[in-house]
């Protein structure tokens, strides 16, 4: 209980009477769930995005979850707190059963506070940490990505991007290697192989250079099997780097391009729907250079070869509109394709895409 502090009486000789003051106690570091209350190394969860409301992720979380929890592992069972002995055990007046009994209960009751989600302080705004028990995260919400890629129902509102984390190290470069090299190995070492890209993200940490990460982790790939080998447009699997603070996040993910970085609100979004927003800003842009050139062709008239000028010139502006319409990640990402060095081509396809809703 918090107790009562008294102020030191003023210098000055007044008679004001101090007042008492009540000192709150100091936090728990632990949660309700029985878990830990911030991103350490260790966990296992999803990372999840949001837009500027994290109370309302955390719910949607938590009802997505357990929507697609309860689907694939069955509904979440706890221990009864009601559960009473039976006539016979309440009779028995042995000491060693009876404090057997209440081992017993305290390890129940702990296993009940030990939920299947537990959201947890992320250290970012805008993200939230669930930290999942007894689930492989990467499958778990593969099979929501898919569902909703399939049936095109969108069921969240303000969750964005929705990550598998399977393993957390410290933020340091020699951890993270060292980490690395055991925790890569299920989907890289051989006999495994597959092609791959490495995408890289860090919020609120300013010691670690990106490229010389990307660099180590491409190398240690390369040396669990000489055959994994990188492609930026489609690959096989996507190895997954989040830092946030001290914490580094690793994960390794199929059709990370397919499911559009795991962005619940554009893989709702159907291919056509895409396509047509596309051309919409196509045609806008191809409306004002067509403009410009009917106001020069106006003022020119008189000129014939200056108007035979114009109307050539509309063609190739219009190729152009039509070239850079595509080039926002397949254009970089053949560039980077073809450059010889394994980590520089890594580097130059994991953030080719500047307007991620991260």
């Amino acid at each position: 209980m918090a107790s009562p502090v008294q102020q030191s009486p003023q210098p000055g000789g007044g008679k004001r009477k101090g007042k008492a003051q009540y000192v709150q106690a100091k936090r728990a570091r632990r949660c309700d769930g029985g878990g830990p209350r911030q991103l350490e190394p260790g966990l296992q969860g999803i990372l999840i995005t949001c837009n500027m409301n994290e109370r309302k992720c955390v719910e949607e979380a938590y009802s997505l979850l357990n929507e697609y929890g309860d689907d694939m592992y069955g509904p979440e069972k706890f221990a009864d707190k009601d559960q009473q002995p039976s006539g016979s055990e309440a009779e028995d007046d042995d000491v060693e059963a009876a404090l057997k009994k209440e081992v017993g209960d305290i390890k129940a009751s702990t296993e009940m506070r030990l939920r299947r989600f537990q959201s947890v302080e992320s250290g970012a705004n805008n993200v939230v940490f669930i930290r999942t028990l007894g689930i492989e995260p990467e499958k778990l919400v593969h099979h929501i990505l898919q569902d909703i890629y399939k049936t095109k129902k969108k069921k969240t509102r303000v969750i964005l991007r929705m990550l598998p984390i399977s393993g957390t190290c410290k933020a340091f470069l020699e951890d993270m290697k060292r980490y690395a090299e055991t925790f890569l190995e299920p989907w890289f070492k051989a006999p495994n192989k597959g092609t791959f890209q490495i995408v890289y993200k860090s919020r609120n940490n300013s010691h670690m250079n990106r490229e010389e990460v990307i660099k180590e982790l491409a190398g240690i790939v390369g040396s669990l099997n000489s055959e994994n080998k990188v492609d930026l447009t489609n690959p096989q699997y996507t190895v997954v780097v989040e830092i946030i603070k001290a914490v580094c996040c690793l994960s390794v993910v199929k059709d990370y391009t397919l499911f559009r970085k795991y962005n619940l609100q554009e893989v709702v979004k159907s291919a056509k729907d895409s396509s047509q927003l596309n051309a919409k800003q196509a045609a806008l842009t191809g409306n004002g250079k067509e403009a410009k050139l009917e106001s020069g062709d106006k003022s020119n008239q008189k000129d014939a070869a200056e108007g035979k000028n114009n109307q050539q010139v509309v063609p190739e502006d219009s190729e152009e509109l039509g070239q850079t319409e595509p080039v926002s990640e397949t254009h970089v990402v053949s560039e980077g394709a073809a450059k010889p060095e394994l980590a520089s081509q890594v580097t130059e396809g994991s953030e080719s895409h500047g307007n991620d809703l991260s």
